[in-house]
């Protein structure tokens, strides 16, 4: 999918750097040349689809490598060592599925999302990235499997989508959520029992956590 008539396409190295220039304000090692070119040639492609279809309401560069990307590679960077697999709940344009599988490779990730188009334009974000991320398109309760991780982010329904998540990740795993401090009870509540919590700030923002919660 090229750029619109008359627009310019958007330069993935320069998008890589503006990434890099983000998570350096935030107090975040930088992402190598190679991963943020990645990183780079993900966000162009968002916009090029974005600008035809509704993948996510931030369309301008900045926004969306400041509310998805830096905070999304953040949440990959927070993950506990030793996860083997992640379920993408919901993932919508890939957040924060793509993040996990570009900086945390040793990870297996499932995307999965029902909407046809938005889980035509994940197959196509793996393909131009190289990734070996799968694309469920369904309704990821359908899978049949559990995952070592289950990660949610901007997913709706939310309270549902957290009671059919819990029941998908397998003993010992976690479920790992982006949502704000205000919501932090409601998260808790809708995963039900069965889960020890933690919460971690999130850079960039205030009041936007990672909750993870550790199946016991």
């Amino acid at each position: 999918m090229s750029a619109p008539k008359g627009e310019t396409a958007p330069d993935p190295r320069a998008l890589g750097e503006k990434l890099n220039g983000i998570l350096g304000l935030w107090g975040e090692a930088p992402l190598d040349e190679g991963l943020a070119g990645r990183f780079g040639a993900y966000t162009a492609l968002l916009m090029r689809w974005n600008a035809r279809m509704n993948l996510t309401a931030v369309r301008d560069a900045e926004g969306i490598l400041s509310r998805h990307m830096a905070e999304c590679v953040v949440f990959a960077r927070l993950l506990p060592a030793g996860i083997d697999s992640l379920l993408d709940f919901g993932s919508g344009a890939g957040f924060p599925g793509i993040p996990v599988a570009l900086c945390r490779p040793e990870i297996a990730v499932m995307l999965a999302e029902s909407q046809g188009k938005k889980a035509a334009f994940l197959q196509e974000a793996v393909r131009t990235l190289g990734l070996t991320a799968r694309v469920h398109h369904g309704r990821a309760e359908d899978l049949g499997e559990q995952f070592g991780c289950v990660g949610l982010r901007a997913v709706d329904r939310m309270r549902e989508a957290l009671r059919m998540a819990a029941g998908l990740v397998r003993g010992g795993g976690c479920l790992a959520v982006l949502t704000t401090n205000s919501e932090r009870e409601g998260v808790e509540g809708g995963a039900g029992a069965g889960f020890g919590w933690e919460a971690t700030g999130l850079p960039g923002s205030e009041g936007r956590i990672l909750l993870l919660g550790k199946r016991l």
